[in-house]
């Protein structure tokens, strides 16, 4: 005789079983996050271990051509990072306390130990310096651009079921044609124009190919990627870098200050202070978000991602919605592209992604194929990113190697200690042959 629902029944499994009955809570007990958030707490007393008595930290929050100035936040070092010790202990004990009641650990918590611990890192490493927290920050998110842009990409076709290695390729292929456009109108709009144009071309290769052709997704996202590598690599050496005077000279995007916002402290250099790429990323995921979980298109591209056969049956075109999809998130990836070139640099460089475009997979399923869970995992890499240079320039004891492995640390540790086991749309990757 079973028990209620809600509970895995012994005798019922097994024949011969005594009558009791585990709950499934139980069975799915995970001690992943407290592992994770006691690891965490052990590395903050470290810092505070580290830590030379009597330094000051110092956190700049202001820009020096705001009308409002904030002085900068002085923290006494040793003390701050022992009460944050306290903190992150506290945390962990929580979350262990939480898991042996059988309850899921909620995300708010690992938000809280993740910035208790980054605190704690930055008045460790600013040391009787001061940190432009500011400028850390809008640099981040200046840097998370081109990364939000592959992830949303990957999120448009993944969402349909089609799986987007070839990000790497897009975003180079739209460093190159913006720059080349850019440099040859004299115009750094009608380059940006061209950006999403090339984006879509090695989209469309990707749909014919995975689609129609049936060919394996994975690899044919890496030679897609070699494809435009080579392409790219070899019109730099032949025909930009003979001429670069015509052919490589872009310019660059200028700021845009939005004023009234700017002036706000702390938040506003950061939103509001930013090239129009950066502005475009915020249409983009909003643009993204609504089309996805509020229109009827979104509705037919996440049902032929989950379950293709039930959309075809409902009468939606499989194959036809899926290559769309495919060339909307290859244009989006291209526009990502002309960050490098319009937005950073003001020219194009060999190879100069230089592996974004996995860093932005490895947001894509970080956020869990969500467009605001994707942009959030890109700042996270941005800001990995920003802070070693920061560091470096307010020279830092953290080793100069270190600081350039920290991007690539941040993203392997968040997507193999933090994600956990994630799912990804159900027909990702599956051809569909109706």
């Amino acid at each position: 005789m079973s028990t209620e629902t809600g509970s895995a029944t012994v005798d019922d499994a097994r024949p011969g079983a005594t009558a009791t009955s585990v709950p499934t809570s139980r069975a799915r007990r995970s001690w992943r996050v407290p592992v994770i958030l006691g690891v965490v707490a052990a590395l903050v007393v470290l810092l505070a271990l580290l830590t030379e008595p009597g330094s000051v930290s110092r956190l700049g929050l202001s820009q020096s051509d705001q009308a409002l100035q904030l002085p900068a936040l002085a923290l006494p070092s040793l003390v701050t990072l022992w009460l944050l010790s306290l903190a992150a202990v506290a945390i962990a004990a929580v979350a262990t306390a939480t898991v042996l009641q059988h309850r899921r650990v909620p995300l708010w918590l690992s938000v809280l130990a993740g910035a208790v611990f980054l605190l704690g890192f930055l008045t460790w490493a600013g040391q009787d310096a001061t940190i432009p927290f500011t400028n850390l920050l809008q640099g981040a998110l200046f840097l998370a651009t081109p990364l939000a842009f592959g992830a949303l990409a990957g999120v448009l076709c993944e969402r349909a079921g089609v799986i987007n290695i070839s990000i790497e390729g897009q975003l180079l292929s739209g460093a190159f044609a913006s720059a080349v456009v850019a440099s040859l109108t004299g115009s750094v709009y009608v380059g940006l124009l061209a950006a999403p144009v090339a984006g879509l071309l090695v989209g469309w290769l990707l749909a014919v190919f995975a689609i129609r052709y049936v060919v394996d997704q994975i690899v044919l996202g890496f030679v897609l990627n070699i494809l435009v590598i080579g392409l790219t690599s070899f019109l730099y050496s032949q025909v930009l870098q003979s001429d670069p005077d015509r052919w490589n000279q872009p310019g660059r995007l200028p700021r845009v200050e939005v004023p009234g916002l700017y002036e706000i402290p702390v938040v506003g250099p950061v939103l509001f202070n930013q090239s129009l790429i950066v502005y475009l990323m915020y249409a983009a995921v909003i643009a993204v978000s609504v089309a996805l979980f509020r229109t009827r298109w979104g509705l037919r591209v996440r049902a032929v991602g989950e379950h293709p056969k039930a959309a075809d049956t409902a009468g939606i075109p499989v194959n036809r919605v899926r290559f769309r999809s495919v060339l909307l998130g290859g244009s989006v990836a291209g526009l990502g592209g002309a960050f490098f070139t319009l937005g950073s640099v003001g020219a194009f460089g060999q190879e100069m992604t230089a592996g974004q475009g996995f860093i932005a997979l490895a947001a894509l399923i970080f956020g869990r194929w969500s467009p605001v869970g994707a942009l959030l995992a890109a700042l996270l890499f941005g800001f990995a990113a920003n802070l070693q240079s920061t560091l470096s320039i307010i020279g830092s004891p953290i080793p100069g190697p270190f600081l350039l492995m920290a991007p690539y640390l941040v993203t392997i540790f968040a997507v193999a200690g933090l994600v956990g086991k994630v799912r990804a749309p159900a027909a990702d990757g599956v051809p569909y042959r109706p």
